[in-house]
């Protein structure tokens, strides 16, 4: 998989709501089978703002037969990208873009019969659409159930095209709108979505350890909440496959662990190993993360989110030892082989050698 950043053409924008816009991207022929992707995977994209170079990371909400490279990006209070894309992005205007990544899904198959349900909340729906839609065109026999929550009914991202896809498989999907600040007619549907909810949802909507697959997508309290109550309901939690937005609960865990490494700070060398090229640096003890440290030291490493969720900076330690100040983004059996988010790293041993290429 390539980790390096593709300059591709906007080549549509489109309007889902007043505060959201989809992009699409024009693809070269000798580009297209790098930006084949897997529902449910993301891209992150690269521009500079002010001379200050800015990265952010967006789900695919096309289809993987749509025929298209498409994300959605809501725009968010104080959201630099965010807002620059829904109010000064122009088609032909260029970014730049990495090949899709994520792991946010599950094989599919035609002879499948199954039952998925998801649960996302406002801009959550993007890499779920993606799932949905291939999912539904993958599996003829397979059903899906959507809980999508939104604080109110023009908010409701890709409302048309969730319509458009219960008229076409009547059967085999369900759309339940659940809205914070007004009233579909039903307490059912009348609030937030939590685990309380989801908990109704189980007892009326779908046996819980009959699902084949749950994703869930949206903001850390929703995620956990429903997460909590479908295992409590009976689901087998290797079935349950979460998609994190970055919040402010992350940064107070990483603000308690880094005022209890300062008790035993230390100054570590460090050798970063990518693209079959080394660097060598003194990381200082003044609480930096790999990734940060290396990026001072000159080298260019991949990376998004910086908050321990979207799994770029993903790299394996080969000597020596580190300490994740926050880990969503790695299953078990990949911190059991080695790897690390190194946004979220701080050296343990006082010489650690870590590799973007292993």
């Amino acid at each position: 998989m390539s980790l390096k950043f593709y300059p591709l053409a906007v080549s549509d924008l489109r309007r889902e709501t007043a505060d959201t816009v989809s992009i699409a991207f024009a693809v070269p022929e000798n580009l297209r089978a790098l930006f084949q992707f897997t529902q449910g995977q993301y891209l992150t994209l690269r521009t500079t703002m002010e001379g200050e170079e800015v990265r952010r990371s967006y789900s695919i909400c096309a289809g993987v037969n749509d025929g298209e490279l498409r994300v959605a990006v809501k725009r968010v209070e104080d959201g630099r990208f965010s807002t620059w894309a829904n109010t000064q992005l122009r088609i032909g205007d260029t970014l730049e873009v990495m090949p899709p990544q994520g792991r946010f899904f599950t094989p599919l198959s035609a002879a499948h019969q199954a039952t998925y349900v998801a649960f996302a909340a406002g801009s959550g729906i993007t890499p779920i659409l993606s799932i949905l839609k291939t999912t539904l065109e993958t599996e003829p026999q397979s059903r899906f159930i959507l809980f999508y929550g939104n604080r109110t009914f023009d908010r409701i991202i890709f409302r048309e095209q969730l319509d458009a896809l219960k008229n076409q498989y009547p059967e085999r999907l369900s759309v339940h709108h659940i809205l914070s600040k007004e009233t579909l007619g039903s307490e059912l549907f009348y609030g937030r979505l939590n685990g309380e909810k989801c908990t109704a949802y189980a007892r009326y909507f779908f046996q819980p350890a009959a699902v084949e697959a749950y994703f869930l997508c949206g903001p850390e309290e929703m995620i956990f909440s429903v997460k909590e109550a479908l295992e409590t309901a009976g689901a087998d939690p290797k079935k349950i496959h979460f998609e994190l937005f970055t919040t402010p609960g992350m940064n107070t865990q990483a603000k308690a662990k880094a005022e209890q490494r300062q008790l035993n700070a230390f100054d570590a060398q460090i050798k970063i190993i990518q693209d079959d090229m080394e660097y060598e640096f003194l990381l200082p003890s003044d609480g930096s993360t790999l990734l940060d440290a290396a990026m001072r030291a000159g080298a260019d490493l991949p990376f998004s989110c910086k908050g321990g969720v979207c799994a770029t900076c993903k790299a394996r330690i080969l000597e020596g030892e580190v300490e994740m100040d926050i880990n969503y983004g790695l299953e078990p059996d990949e911190v059991a082989a080695g790897y690390v988010l190194t946004c979220q790293s701080h050296p343990k041993s006082k010489r650690v050698v870590v590799s973007f290429d292993a």
